[in-house]
């Protein structure tokens, strides 16, 4: 199971969690869960940036100026490859399992870690 290991980033997801309701309505999650057109967003713009980074900030010659700045680009390349991975890990099993009639869990996802089954 993954953990949040500092309290302040756990307070700043439930206040993302908090205005993403405000913002989208009690039914967002619906809109932006695992399997969901805005998940598949979600992972385009991770593919995205993750390149984007790489070529524009990891690539530049300026970067290669001090190791502390390529250290830093490079661990936020690996972070987005990361975090893309995961989500498409998720994203693609709930939408294979939307495509069979397998109806999901219900349990929501914004207020419990994920664990792969």
């Amino acid at each position: 199971m993954n953990q949040v290991v500092e309290s302040g980033t756990d307070r700043e997801w439930q206040e993302k969690v908090t205005q993403a309701s405000a913002e989208y309505g009690p039914d967002w999650l619906t809109l932006y869960q695992p399997g969901s057109f805005g998940c598949h967003e979600l992972l385009d713009r991770l593919h995205l940036m993750g390149d984007l980074v790489e070529g524009q900030v990891l690539d530049h010659p300026a970067c290669a100026v001090r190791a502390e700045w390529h250290e830093l680009a490079s661990r936020a390349v690996e972070a987005l490859r990361e975090l893309y991975q995961r989500v498409g890990e998720v994203h693609l099993a709930d939408a294979v399992s939307a495509e069979r009639g397998i109806a999901p869990d219900g349990e929501c996802v914004a207020t419990q870690a994920y664990e792969p089954g």
